[in-house]
């Protein structure tokens, strides 16, 4: 019996999706819960691999049980198993084949900038602090470059194994909601670093220390090199993955 199940989680304790010797990861935990309810081991495929650090609310994973489960009470026991920082939202039945990340139309992420001059007790695991001011039109000037279709080799981890680096952005914008500016971009899919690159470099922008032109010139140059470092880990969210 397939399924496919639909979860959150905070990233802060773990090293990211993909299991890991010796490492507690998201993929990890949710074996191990499946192992004790159905008392054989379960292989978990998930619809991309988020980094350490980096939070999901709609990750989408998919396990082949060892026999009829049904999808409720499945939710119900993971739930009960899982440490209280990894939430079965929806666990639903699933076509044999279905594969969450070849099967992917699109993913959605969300970036967290807290934009204040004072640190936060609450927000440091889910968002950057940038204490200078930045200006949202020039933010969003400069995430509009990012549209389309473009080969995104400077915004990507080097030493990545990718058959290509184009990739199509369907969606790229910033909004304020009091100190708090969220980027939002949905593509059909990502290299590793992608998004927090993109955000470290649209910061500049925002802070005036680089033009709106500095990023089609980054998307031009295919340079790892000329591009910034990527921003933090924990301002990331994997927001949702559509089919």
């Amino acid at each position: 019996m397939r399924v496919r199940l639909t979860l959150e989680y905070d990233g802060t304790n773990y090293f990211g999706w993909q299991l890991q010797s010796g490492q507690n990861t998201i993929q990890g935990e949710l074996e191990r819960a499946l192992e004790k309810i159905l008392g054989a081991p379960v292989r978990v495929h998930g619809s991309g691999r988020t980094d350490a650090g980096v939070h999901a609310r709609g990750q989408v994973a998919a396990a082949t049980l060892p026999r009829p489960f049904e999808p409720a009470e499945l939710r119900r026991a993971l739930n009960a198993l899982l440490p209280p920082d990894i939430a079965i939202l929806e666990v639903s039945p699933a076509v044999d084949d279905f594969d969450p990340r070849r099967d992917a139309c699109s993913r959605v992420y969300a970036y967290r900038l807290l934009t204040r001059p004072t640190r936060s007790a609450f927000e440091y695991c889910y968002s950057w602090p940038v204490r200078e001011p930045l200006d949202p039109g020039l933010l969003n000037h400069a995430a509009r470059g990012f549209i389309g279709e473009h080969d995104f080799a400077a915004f990507r981890t080097l030493g990545s194994e990718e058959k290509t680096t184009r990739r199509h952005v369907i969606a790229s914008q910033w909004q304020q909601v009091e100190d708090v500016l969220t980027y939002r971009v949905e593509a059909t899919s990502f290299l590793r670093h992608m998004v927090r690159t993109m955000v470290a470099a649209m910061v500049e922008v925002g802070r005036g220390r680089a033009s709106v032109e500095s990023i089609t010139a980054l998307l031009e140059s295919r340079d790892r090199s000329l591009a910034p470092a990527p921003a933090p880990a924990a301002g990331l969210f994997l927001v949702e993955v559509k089919y």
